[in-house]
């Protein structure tokens, strides 16, 4: 394999692997909300966690399904749609989020390092394979984020920490350079 090649598969393989630490952090932080605080907002202007689930499946759909061949705005995506809570149950969310979860994971998997000197169109716009994907991740990352916060926020004292507990990072560190 060339460099171009080798750099070309890291770039997918720790893409993909970021996708999925995304991915998980949100639901970990999404199973310590009931159904009601799902739908439920901080305040009027802000989406529920429920939502934003929407979006981000909306989006991933949207953009990776026939990734390389048409534009990633898809004319049967309804964006606006998205900001709307519809789902009749927690199960009906969680199917929408996974087929867009994926779809994104399935195309990022089946790309070669060859497809990253390839041109796609979102909107109309040329991007390269590889802005396309960082571009993926900046938005899933910064929705993650979002879903995250609002779930610490409804969940309270009830919370369970994702990474590494306040005040807990010099014993964390030990213990990661034991290993």
């Amino acid at each position: 394999m060339t460099d171009a090649a080798s750099t070309g598969r890291l770039f997918l393989t720790e893409s993909i692997e970021t996708f999925r630490k995304q991915k998980e952090l949100a639901g970990k932080g999404v199973v310590q909300l009931s159904d009601e605080q799902l739908h439920q907002s901080l305040d009027e202007n802000t989406n529920s966690v429920a939502v934003i689930m929407k979006h981000v499946a909306g989006n991933l759909r949207s953009r990776w399904t026939d990734f390389l061949s048409s534009d990633g705005e898809k004319p049967w995506r309804n964006r606006d749609s998205e900001f709307i809570d519809d789902f009749g149950s927690r199960a009906e969310l969680f199917s929408f989020w996974e087929r867009g979860w994926d779809c994104l994971l399935e195309t990022l998997v089946a790309l070669t390092p060859q497809d990253l000197t390839k041109t796609v169109t979102i909107r109309g716009e040329p991007h390269s394979v590889v802005l396309a994907v960082q571009r993926a991740l900046d938005h899933t990352g910064y929705h993650t984020g979002q879903i995250i916060l609002v779930a610490r926020v409804l969940a309270k004292d009830k919370w369970s920490v994702l990474t590494i507990s306040r005040g807990q990072s010099e014993q964390f560190n030990r213990q990661f350079s034991k290993s």
